[in-house]
């Protein structure tokens, strides 16, 4: 029962971050992109600054300053800086169908930069997965868009993000990451808009009903995240990540009109089939590990 309400939150979080990107992309179309992220990092800042204050926590901590954890904040800036951009000049479907490489990258970089061991099924799975997302951007082909390269960027910021977030030398829980990163938004959304010389935008109607409604959902979709990680076994509510992409191109189709050509959807699956194998295959070895820790502890 656990873990079917854990897939449930797990697949509710992806529907809201689809729902995100789709606001996202709707404000793009009025309000520059450094000013939504500007915005974006104040609301949520200010939710989790109000978290720490009803729990009695300071909002400072020193851990903020630690290097890897500034590190681990200018990577989600990055990656958010180009997911925006890329929302903003790209079809919707395209971006979310690219960032879904985020956990191929992760394994790779986990095999390159932190030793652990991959083996050749994993691989394989690895470049199936970076075929999938060429198949995508198709680059050199008629279907190919420059814009798409803010995708990719955006997935190997926020890959290296997760990636640095698993190699964290101190114990820094969930919120605080979040109010680090989500703070650090703010001034780099501003200084976005400065280097571009666009000037801010005051939302009225329908904008300023979306932007509300985007703080919203990020927040909603932080928490429901959480939720799912909490109550159910990874094994079983990981896999439900994947629903993301479903929930764009659904999202894609009735509000942007969009029509993925066939290349655009074997990539998609290319990618997803090869995550869901090497996150599985993962699973498998290291619980063949701890059988054997165990039984060599007895």
């Amino acid at each position: 029962m656990e873990n079917l309400r854990g897939a449930a939150l797990m697949t509710a979080a992806m529907a809201a971050f689809a729902i995100e990107d789709m606001l996202i992309k709707q404000l793009s179309a009025s309000l520059p992109t450094g000013q939504i992220i500007a915005i974006i990092g104040t609301g949520a800042a200010l939710f989790f600054a109000g978290y720490f204050l009803v729990r009695g926590e300071r909002i400072w901590s020193p851990l903020y300053l630690h290097p890897h954890v500034l590190a681990r904040s200018g990577l989600e800036i990055f990656g958010t800086l180009c997911f925006v951009t890329a929302l903003a000049l790209i079809p919707i479907s395209t971006a979310s169908a690219i960032l879904q490489a985020v956990p191929l990258f992760v394994t790779l970089g986990g095999a390159l930069f932190l030793g652990q061991p991959v083996g050749w099924r994993r691989w394989t799975a690895i470049v199936i997965g970076f075929l999938g997302m060429l198949l995508i951007v198709q680059p050199g082909l008629d279907g190919f868009e420059p814009a798409a390269l803010f995708a990719v960027a955006a997935m190997v910021g926020l890959g290296a993000r997760d990636l640095l977030t698993r190699a964290l030398p101190v114990p820094v829980p969930g919120p605080r990451l979040s109010i680090h990163a989500f703070t650090a938004l703010i001034p780099a959304g501003l200084a976005l808009m400065w280097a571009t010389g666009t000037p801010p935008v005051r939302p009225e109607g329908i904008d300023l009903v979306r932007m509300i409604a985007c703080v919203g959902v990020a927040i909603v979709a932080y928490l429901t995240i959480v939720g799912a990680t909490k109550i159910g076994d990874v094994a079983v509510i990981s896999p439900f990540r994947y629903t993301r992409i479903v929930f764009a191109l659904i999202v894609g189709f009735m509000v942007f009109g969009e029509r993925p050509d066939t290349l655009m959807l074997t990539g998609v699956a290319l990618i997803v089939g090869s995550g869901l194998y090497a996150f599985l295959r993962e699973l498998q070895i290291a619980r063949r590990a701890a059988s054997t820790e165990s039984a060599n502890s007895l």
